[in-house]
């Protein structure tokens, strides 16, 4: 018997906020902390948090500096983060391939 595609599904990857985070950041290619919080509506902590885990799963990189005299934080996908959210956005196109032969 094949598996379920839901049994693909990355559970780091696919909690609403953090496949947020890696889909923003993927089309930025480097997203600043305060533009990832307010695009995706979070607190800082939340967000944070949820940098937190992508971050110790080796899927972002998070770099602290200065622009001028004010504090940023960029956050970039590493080589692991654009194969996790790949491999991600592939399982979801094959559940919805598999959800849409059913209905017909």
């Amino acid at each position: 018997m094949t598996e379920h595609p839901t049994s693909s599904l990355d559970d780091v990857v696919h909690q609403r906020v953090r496949l947020g985070i890696l889909a923003v950041a993927k089309e930025a290619q480097r997203v600043e902390f305060t533009f990832l919080r307010t695009t995706l509506g979070l607190t800082a902590g939340n967000l944070s948090q949820h940098l937190g885990v992508l971050e110790k799963a080796g899927l972002v990189t998070i770099d602290k500096g200065y622009e001028g005299k004010r504090a940023r934080t960029w956050i970039q996908l590493t080589k692991a983060g654009k194969k996790a959210l790949h491999d991600e956005i592939a399982t979801l196109k094959t559940l919805i391939h598999q959800l849409e032969g059913h209905t017909q």
